[in-house]
């Protein structure tokens, strides 16, 4: 994984079932991975290795959802030689999932 997240930065994602009760709209989005038309945005973490959060796969809006995913098999993604990106932290300012354009377009809001 390229930009692999700081024990630090990962520290400061609500662990899970914290944010159950805000909506969706409103969810802070802490890491953003990506691979080609690929983009998981995270809102909760359980410490070792699974995030919960919003997934959009191939482009695919129709099919985009929230749900969990396992940090290890984010770290494993490697398509001809390129791995699964976590946007630096410079790069990625901690916001709510309805100021995400993406998200919105696809109904994860």
């Amino acid at each position: 994984m390229w930009n692999a997240p700081s024990e630090k930065r990962l520290s400061k994602i609500p662990r899970m079932y914290e944010t159950e009760d805000v909506p969706s709209a409103d969810k802070l989005v802490h890491l953003h991975f990506f691979i080609g038309g690929c983009d998981w945005y995270t809102v909760e973490y359980d410490g070792e290795d699974t995030f919960f959060g919003y997934a959009i796969l191939n482009g695919d809006y129709d099919m985009a959802e929230w749900g969990y995913v396992s940090f290890p098999e984010l770290k494993e993604i490697n398509i001809r030689g390129i791995e699964v990106d976590c946007e630096l932290e410079e790069y990625w300012d901690v916001r709510k999932a309805g100021e995400i354009a993406k998200i919105r377009e696809s109904g994860g809001i």
